[in-house]
């Protein structure tokens, strides 16, 4: 037999096994898809002979199956406006009435807020 898959099609064949290797070499690396996820890489040659059976047509197909990327978790709250229409927001803290410091120092409320500033300071101490 003198059928080589790098020479196959002039060389298409084994070009198209490395760009899908790559494919699955850059989605194992990807930090937004599974680690674990099995990847596969499938080589189809559909061969079609000729009614007198000296030649064929052949169709070679190189396809990668890769991990789909995982999804970004988050919460949302939900609530009423002083209209009474429904509002929500993303809840960017574990506890809806904690407060936290946003990212330029800010105190705000558990949805990303700023507080109603109706904070009553009890410490002996002040």
């Amino acid at each position: 037999m003198k059928i080589s898959v790098n020479s196959l099609a002039g060389g298409a064949v084994a070009e198209q096994i490395e760009r899908e290797l790559r494919r699955i070499a850059d989605n194992v690396l990807d930090p937004n898809t599974s680690a674990t996820a099995a990847r596969k890489l499938t080589i189809s040659i559909t061969i079609k002979p000729d009614k007198d059976r000296q030649s064929a047509a052949v169709d070679t197909q190189v396809n990668a199956s890769l991990a789909g990327r995982e999804g970004v978790p988050s919460r949302f709250v939900f609530d009423y406006d002083q209209e009474g229409d429904g509002v929500v927001a993303e809840l960017v803290t574990h506890d809806r009435n904690q407060m936290m410091f946003n990212n330029s120092g800010t105190v705000v409320d558990g949805a990303g807020e700023q507080p109603d500033k109706k904070v009553v300071n009890m410490s002996p101490y002040r």
